[in-house]
């Protein structure tokens, strides 16, 4: 193991593929989904608000990746022929034993992911799943861990729909009073702060949109 080794995130969307890859070892992934390719050397799982409390909205497992095909759904699970995306292709990535990740990696606040590409380094330092994200602006990494240390809770690389369209914002504060959204792309939802360089970052618009939006809403992080 690596620092700089890849780790996929994938959803566990319901407990039979979780019985798949305790079992059979593989986990599939839509191709459209990963049109470049599988790089990565472990492959790890975040479970949804189907499973038990033990479980929901964490990574609790991973495995390291032995290899991958490129096969059909309906190959993968003949049992479900008429499926609408029976045909479509699939990657089947095989997995080595399942290790448990201990403690595991928490969502804070419920939200929709899909796919996570992390590095080993971060994967075992995480203790939620926005410290998970990385990106080529260094620069978001830097704010996004300054405002932890003020006593946020911000939320990393989240969806937002506006008038019709979707945008990726960067950092979203969830306040009692709506969210203060920080975006560092020219096209970005009316309401949120430009995010620049860390040394131009603007903390006292910040300080005060957290403030008119209530204050910060906070989550207890179990021990």
């Amino acid at each position: 193991m690596y620092p700089e080794d890849r780790v996929l995130v994938g959803v566990i969307p319901n407990p039979a593929d979780f019985l798949r890859v305790q079992d059979a070892h593989w986990y599939r992934i839509p191709h459209k989904q990963a049109k470049h390719g599988i790089h990565a050397e472990y492959v790890a799982f975040y479970f949804t608000g189907r499973y038990e409390e033990a479980l929901r909205w964490q990574i609790c497992y991973y495995a390291r990746r032995t290899g991958h095909e490129m096969v059909r759904r309906v190959d993968l699970l003949p049992d479900e022929p008429t499926h609408p995306r029976a045909h479509e292709q699939y990657y089947k990535i095989q997995l080595g034993p399942l290790k448990e990740r201990r403690p595991p990696i928490i969502s804070l606040r419920w939200r929709r992911i899909t796919f996570i590409q992390t590095t080993w380094d971060r994967f075992v330092k995480a203790e939620e799943i926005n410290d998970l994200f990385s990106t080529d602006k260094q620069f978001v990494d830097r704010v996004y861990h300054a405002l932890k240390r003020r006593g946020l809770q911000p939320e990393r690389n989240v969806q937002v729909r506006e008038a019709g369209a979707e945008y990726n914002v960067d950092l979203l504060i969830p306040c009692q009073d709506g969210v203060v959204m920080l975006s560092s792309d020219d096209a970005h939802p009316s309401q949120a702060l430009p995010l620049r360089d860390d040394h131009e970052t603007d903390w006292q618009a910040i300080d005060a949109e957290v403030a008119r939006h209530g204050g910060p809403l906070l989550v207890d992080v179990p021990l």
